[in-house]
């Protein structure tokens, strides 16, 4: 078990390729590349296969993702994933099992790409199944990713990720995460997930709440995480998208990550035949930026 995850790290049973691949798909602002969206990742199952965001980038070329990292390997870049679905672990690692901890169990589902609705080089809209290990379909889901330019700010531009969630007409689905399944210090994530890149812990602040202690479970219109790449770059994301319910979940001392939780202290459900829709911003900048502008970017567009 690593130090750092009580999950522990997944044993050597399959990695990504991080090489393009010609399902992967990418994000423009202009004709600036800020993001490859990798479809269809060669992942153990372990690992939470699923579409994902990385590596994303500032428009000066900043790194600000993370995925496979070695302490949580199923950490992919910026995605969607939750670890209970209905008892299926779309989230990847061990399952937090009440009274008993982080166990391995075959509980793994994937998250598949299915059919595009729309494609251009600053849109990329499609459609998803969420399936459980036998690849029944627990839900489907009609996904919006966007990139634009920030006006006023030529050093940043604005990731929109519009999810809708829908289960099946005969079956309500709900969603839980650690937390929910008994685990203690705030671990309720699952939802829409971002891990950062920074060579050392990074700062997060949401209005007057500072650092991850006062700002993990709170729930800010938006939050501000300012980091440094290994290669030094400063970068700052500001979030925003909580939905009703939803809570921030924000760790910076064992990893740097920021999450739109969906049952952080609660499950959520979403009764059956019925839809749950998220709207996720991000926005990316080059440099560290003063919490008052952060607060003023913040704003959602549109």
């Amino acid at each position: 078990m690593s130090a750092l995850d009580p999950a522990g790290p997944q044993p050597g049973t399959g990695t990504v390729d991080e090489a393009p691949s010609s399902a992967d798909a990418h994000l423009l602002v202009g004709r600036t590349p800020v993001a490859r969206y990798v479809l269809a990742p060669d992942l153990d199952a372990k690992h939470g296969p699923r579409p994902y965001l990385h590596p994303v980038r500032t428009l000066a070329g900043t790194p600000v993702t993370d995925a496979l990292p070695d302490d949580h390997v199923w950490h992919l870049g910026a995605s969607l994933a939750v670890q209970d679905v209905n008892g299926t672990n779309l989230w990847g690692g061990r399952t937090y099992v009440r009274d008993v901890g982080y166990t391995w169990r075959g509980d793994h589902g994937r998250i598949v790409h299915t059919g595009w609705e729309h494609r251009t080089p600053d849109r990329l809209d499609h459609r998803l199944h969420w399936c459980d290990p036998g690849g029944t379909v627990l839900l489907t889901e009609r996904r919006t990713l966007t990139a634009a330019a920030v006006s006023g700010h030529p050093d940043a531009w604005r990731l929109t990720i519009d999810s809708t969630l829908t289960a099946p007409a005969g079956r309500d689905v709900v969603l839980g995460s650690p937390a929910t399944n008994g685990r203690p210090g705030g671990a309720g994530y699952g939802g829409f997930f971002w891990r950062a890149l920074a060579a050392e812990p990074p700062e997060v602040f949401a209005g007057a709440r500072h650092g991850e202690e006062a700002v993990n479970g709170g729930d800010q219109p938006w939050v501000a995480l300012r980091g440094r790449a290994p290669e030094g770059g400063a970068y700052t994301l500001v979030f925003s998208g909580l939905g009703p319910g939803d809570r921030w979940f924000v760790r910076t001392t064992m990893y740097p990550g920021v999450c739109v939780a969906f049952a952080f202290a609660q499950t959520a459900t979403i009764p059956a035949g019925t839809s749950r829709h998220g709207r996720y911003q991000v926005v990316v900048a080059d440099g560290t930026l003063a919490p008052d502008t952060a607060a003023a970017v913040a704003t959602p567009a549109g």
